[in-house]
């Protein structure tokens, strides 16, 4: 199959896939070369982690159409329970990539668990109700793990909310300091696990928005009362969407814990949510290649002009407000939609020569 064959929405997604390849490449290139400082190196892993976060937000925002402001609360749960997963894995098995993907299955699990209990209550709400159930969904989540303890001895794992009631071998370790966070983390995301992530998530949106499921998620989106009249299950369709987008928020928050040393509950507070939630709405409503771009920039931004640091954040507001005119600019948006298809053009197969319309 070439690009001539595919439709619209087919091509557009090769493209998103084949960016973030290219990305990815001319990145390890520049490493390889020593072009890119330790700073930017440093925030790599970190970048990887929000555009899962903003793809996977965008699937409950763009996709499904509801707000929520509690995804760095799934992000949390996955970060907390992966990490103790990871601690536990490392006893038994001495492959870092190993363990990081056995962690994030943990995470993703766990997270989407949590998505399910707190997704049947509060898929009932939509519109501002559902925006501060979630918001308060976040603050409880980091409210628990502020007052949980997690410790691994010979036994296996202890837990309690209260420190000096947990008990444990001489020889015991202690995971989960309360509001101390995370301690001793095994520092084994890498750049190349992000990118891997990144493409997982691609593909499970792209299928999912492309099924029979996916349009069945837009419709309620689009119409809730046609979508009902036509044999639509509300409540199964959107909490489809909501725990899938949960599950690539709990591994999204693996991969970050991971990339770090220790890790606080704070670290994943409302303003987290927001700044996900910025992302999503600066790269466009259920347009994932904008969210990645808008993650990768909003990124990079503060460090690069961390140099500038009296007009640092007038600068970055003056961009958030450009990048929100310009998606929101209809003009731009079909200029760019016209150079994506001279550039898909060129990929297509070009008729031999004495080939005619009819042959």
């Amino acid at each position: 199959m070439n690009l001539k064959t595919m439709n619209k929405t087919t091509r557009s997604n090769m493209i998103t896939y084949l960016m973030v390849i290219v990305a990815f490449v001319i990145v390890q290139v520049m490493m390889a070369g020593g072009n890119i400082s330790s700073s930017l190196k440093g925030q790599l892993v970190p970048i990887c982690a929000y555009i899962v976060m903003a793809i996977s937000l965008n699937l409950t925002v763009g996709v499904l159409g509801e707000l929520s402001l509690g995804h760095a609360g799934f992000m949390s749960a996955g970060a907390f329970s992966g990490v103790v997963a990871a601690q536990c894995f490392s006893q038994n098995i001495n492959n870092p990539v190993l363990v990081l993907i056995l962690a994030m299955i943990v995470g993703g699990i766990v997270a989407a668990i949590v998505g399910v209990l707190v997704g049947v209550p509060v898929l009932r709400l939509s519109g501002d109700y559902l925006a501060i159930v979630t918001l308060a969904f976040g603050e409880i989540i980091k409210g628990i793990v502020n007052n949980l303890f997690v410790g691994l001895d010979s036994n296996g794992l202890h837990f309690c909310m209260i420190k000096n009631t947990l008990e444990m071998d001489t020889d015991g370790k202690l995971l989960i300091n309360g509001p101390m966070g995370l301690l001793g983390i095994p520092r084994i995301a890498t750049f190349t696990m992000g990118f891997v992530l990144i493409m997982v998530c691609l593909i499970v949106i792209f299928n999912l928005v492309n099924s029979k499921s996916g349009r069945a998620i837009m419709a309620l989106r689009d119409n809730k009362i046609a979508a009902q009249s036509v044999g639509i299950n509300v409540t199964n369709y959107k909490l489809m969407a909501f725990v899938i987008s949960a599950a690539m928020a709990g591994m999204a928050g693996v991969l970050f814990a991971t990339n770090f040393s220790t890790v606080v509950a704070s670290k994943f507070d409302i303003n987290t949510s927001i700044l996900v939630l910025v992302f999503v709405v600066l790269g466009g409503l259920g347009n994932m290649r904008g969210s990645i771009i808008a993650a990768t920039v909003l990124t990079v931004l503060p460090e690069m002009l961390r140099e500038f640091s009296e007009y640092r954040m007038l600068v970055y507001a003056i961009v958030l407000i450009v990048m929100m005119l310009a998606t929101n600019n209809p003009t731009l948006k079909n200029a760019l939609g016209s150079f994506g298809a001279k550039v898909t053009g060129i990929f297509k197969k070009k008729p031999a020569k004495g080939d005619n319309a009819n042959g």
